[in-house]
């Protein structure tokens, strides 16, 4: 029982973490998905919250039933063998520009917030990174045993000292303005979609690998569910800030810096292990998938990666984050919706 709670909480670390990327826990993409659309983004983490449970269960669950080595076998049996590779090449695709929206958000961080050199935060990432891919999948879950935890405590904190019961359901003039297009409505699959379809390269592997199913669907519950607290209350706390924070590259930096130095420091290197929990686990899974089709040499194969990344984060994090993480999660929803109608195959 014992050995099987320590797995529970892996998986649903490991699940939370690789979610809990560069525009989560920095702010950047729940502002952009839900804040912005006021009390009517509370709506829209509610369904996407409810999405990440049941969803990526079922991801993980199905990924275990057909032993898929990587998210290739995975595509192929959802879409089939021609749309499979169609829908693998889509996600290759994606992987790499998450991958380097990480990396671009490692530099923000060094830039920004402690005034140290861009290149600097993205070489020590890229660096640090080769070093954990040499433990695979048992390093990524290590990792996210360890931030995790922490970005629940600084979650926590804001719930204390930030979020105020008396004004979170406010609607200012410009977030009206927002409504009458409907993208509040479209938002949280959108948002959810983005995520499935980067969370593959890691998820699908540990479904595969992990031999408990009972295991599989607690994780993926918790995980899921933290997901959801994690959204609302870093929602609850931008919006107490509105317009100001939108400024901000790094919003939430911006609101934990009023607790002090101590507490400011101490996030941003949560933020940057989430960040990092992100780039790991995308840099598996393409190394995976890569690996699938070509027999390559693993260490160099990783290189490649972080290289072909590293030349793409010259853009900028933000604006990377605010064309790409749409525009990929348009694509993630028709992964989305294969995954809702599939029916799971017996075990």
């Amino acid at each position: 029982m014992k050995k099987n709670t320590s797995m529970i909480i892996q998986i649903a670390a490991t699940y939370s973490g690789t979610v809990v990327g560069a525009g989560f826990a920095s702010g950047q993409s729940i502002m952009q998905f839900f804040t912005v659309y006021g009390a009517y983004g509370v709506l829209g983490i509610l369904c996407s919250t409810f999405l990440f449970v049941w969803i990526g269960t079922k991801m993980m669950i199905l990924a275990h039933r057909i032993k898929a080595f990587s998210y290739q076998e995975f595509n192929v049996y959802l879409f089939g063998k021609i749309f499979g590779k169609v829908a693998n090449a889509l996600t290759l695709i994606i992987l790499f520009g998450v991958t380097a929206v990480m990396l671009s958000g490692t530099g923000t961080i060094f830039e920004e917030q402690l005034r140290l050199p861009y290149q600097l935060g993205i070489i020590i990432s890229i660096v640090l990174c080769y070093l954990v891919m040499t433990k695979e999948i048992s390093g990524i879950m290590f990792v996210n045993s360890l931030v995790v935890p922490m970005m629940l405590f600084f979650t926590i904190l804001l719930v204390v000292k930030v979020v105020r019961i008396d004004n979170i359901f406010d609607i200012v003039g410009w977030q009206n303005q927002q409504l009458y297009n409907l993208k509040w409505f479209v938002s949280p699959f959108v948002y959810a979609g983005l995520n499935f379809a980067f969370i593959l390269a890691v998820m699908v592997p540990l479904g595969s690998e992990v031999d408990d199913e009972s295991a599989l669907k607690w994780g993926g519950f918790w995980g899921g569910i933290g997901l959801g607290f994690m959204l609302l209350v870093s929602h609850f706390a931008m919006s107490s800030k509105m317009p100001e924070i939108l400024q901000y590259d790094i919003p939430m930096a911006e609101i934990i810096r009023d607790f002090g130095r101590y507490f400011h420091v101490l996030f941003l290197l949560v933020i940057y292990g989430e960040i990092f929990t992100t780039l790991i686990g995308n840099v598996f899974g393409i190394s995976r998938q890569i690996q699938s089709l070509y027999n390559l040499p693993k260490s160099w194969l990783v290189l490649g990666i972080l290289l072909a990344s590293f030349l793409i984060s010259q853009a900028g994090f933000t604006s990377l984050l605010t064309y790409l993480y749409p525009l990929f999660g348009y694509m993630g929803l028709i992964l989305l919706i294969f995954l809702a109608v599939q029916r799971m195959p017996r075990d």
